[in-house]
């Protein structure tokens, strides 16, 4: 077995979600899914079929979306893996809706930081071992950024 770490390739503060499923269906499943929440969510999906042909599955909406997700599907190169990447939307405003789609098994992350997955590869082929989402912990929050964080979360109408 070797592990290797393999970067997801994104302008940098787009959005995407990471997660594992189990059959074929699943890019349909997502498109329906995500559409359900929002017609008007611009994204792009990508799936790595782990049998048959093999193949990176896609759909989508925005094509720019779906090239992004066509490119990091194949770079991961990991069976039954996805990723979705968002236009116009947060992970938040999607991610109950992925994870309630019955081929769904594990969402590895919802991000829009800097990420690395961990890869495992073996003569079969490749699993996700996990993630690096973002950077170390640098320490703990004082009273000031407790204020900034709830101040933060009310200016972008997460809280009232």
């Amino acid at each position: 077995m070797e592990l290797k770490v393999v970067k997801i390739e994104k302008p940098e503060e787009m959005n995407f979600i990471l997660g594992h499923s189990h059959f074929i269906k699943t890019v349909e499943d997502l498109h329906e899914a995500i559409v359900n929440v929002n017609p008007g969510i611009k994204f792009g999906l990508a799936f790595c079929e782990a049998s048959q042909q093999a193949l990176v599955r896609y759909s989508g909406n925005d094509q720019e979306l779906i090239e992004l997700a066509k490119k990091n599907a194949m770079n991961l190169s990991a069976g039954h893996s996805f990723i979705i990447f968002l236009g116009n939307a947060f992970p938040i405003n999607i991610l109950n809706a992925i994870k309630m789609v019955p081929e769904v098994t594990r969402i590895f992350c919802a991000t829009a930081n800097p990420t690395e997955v961990i890869i495992a590869e073996t003569e079969m082929g490749r699993a996700i071992l996990g993630v690096v989402d973002g950077v170390k912990t640098k320490g703990i929050e004082t009273d000031e950024d407790i204020k900034v964080r709830k101040e933060f979360l009310r200016k972008i109408g997460y809280k009232f």
